[in-house]
């Protein structure tokens, strides 16, 4: 039997948090790996080199600075884990990412870290919920 698959959507909001205990309590019950996902910043495309170069850098050193705790605490559960690090727009990527991967749930908070476009298009939960292949589980 295929072990299976928790997506474990982040953002670095305090709600990542309550959303990586609650995946614990899943990944723990259902004996199964998690998947991290996080979603940074687009890499700048109007920057000549090397300047491009050197803030594409700052944003993966950044976005592995973020997602470190959350796999050192999985690690430390016995809970086998993976991260991926994507560029956003999130929405679409967890949804992608959860397809791909065969997910068999994604964890997601209510609420986190929000900019204009999202206040504009809708929230990243709310597009996960309509597009996500597998059961999504919301945390507040």
């Amino acid at each position: 039997m295929e072990q299976k698959k928790i997506l474990l959507a982040i953002d670095g909001s305090k709600h990542s948090n309550a959303v990586l205990e609650k995946s614990i309590e899943y990944a723990k019950f259902l004996n199964a790996k998690i998947i991290i996902l996080y979603c940074h910043n687009k890499f700048p495309v109007n920057l000549g080199e090397p300047y491009r170069d050197s803030q594409i850098a700052a944003i993966i050193r950044e976005s592995e600075k973020l997602v470190a705790p959350f796999v050192q605490r999985l690690e430390s559960e016995n809970i086998p884990v993976e991260d991926r690090l994507m560029e956003e727009p999130a929405g679409k990527m967890i949804s992608e990412v959860a397809e791909i991967e065969k997910c068999d749930l994604v964890i997601i908070g209510s609420r986190g870290f929000s900019n204009l476009t999202n206040l504009i298009v809708g929230s990243v939960t709310t597009r996960v919920l309509q597009t996500a292949p597998c059961p999504v589980l919301v945390i507040r």
